[in-house]
């Protein structure tokens, strides 16, 4: 599997935050709500590029299901933010996943065929993986406001079968051939 920065940036904030349980992160909710909607708009990119890319079936459809599921969550975190007059605030975690994402995105442009289906689907596999954790222990945690606590309590059951169907369309490609014995 490639490593990832996206996965790391979202490792590296769990870490902090289990090296110091007593010790939230330093996110306001309008910073988990800007984590959030990058989250979303990253893996919404990803799945229009591998859109382009893929020509396996399955993989074809996860990336419609990313693209849909992930676009609907960015719109109820936009109309929320709106409902609460609230804009979403840029901070290190968003932009520790943009800078994860270019390097993601820059991997697998040289890829091709099968090697790309099996390194976009390791992707996904890793970034839900994730962002489960990072909505687990420090996204809910954080977040102040009901409303947005709702927001991400509601969307997790989604990220977890997004992870889940990852994991199954990965299993159904084939490994790279071997050479030599």
């Amino acid at each position: 599997m490639l490593p990832f920065a996206v996965t790391l940036a979202l490792t590296a904030v769990l870490q902090a935050q289990s090296a110091a349980p007593a010790q939230a992160p330093d996110l306001t909710d309008p910073e988990v709500a800007h984590v959030a909607v990058t989250a979303n708009s990253i893996d919404i990119d990803a799945a229009k590029f591998a859109q382009t890319r893929t020509r396996n079936a399955a993989v074809k459809q996860f990336a419609a299901t990313m693209i849909t599921d992930h676009t609907a969550v960015n719109a109820q975190a936009a109309a929320l933010a709106t409902k609460l007059g609230v804009t979403p605030a840029d901070n290190a975690v968003s932009q520790s996943l943009q800078s994860g994402a270019a390097q993601a995105h820059s991997a697998l442009e040289s890829l091709q065929g099968g090697a790309f289906d099996r390194a976009y689907m390791d992707r996904e596999v890793a970034y839900h993986q994730a962002v489960l954790d990072a909505i687990d222990k420090v996204l809910i945690p954080t977040t102040e406001n009901a409303e947005l606590k709702r927001l991400l309590v509601d969307v997790r059951p989604a990220i977890a079968t997004h992870l889940e169907h990852a994991k199954q369309v990965r299993s159904q490609l084939s490994a790279p051939a071997r050479t030599g014995k």
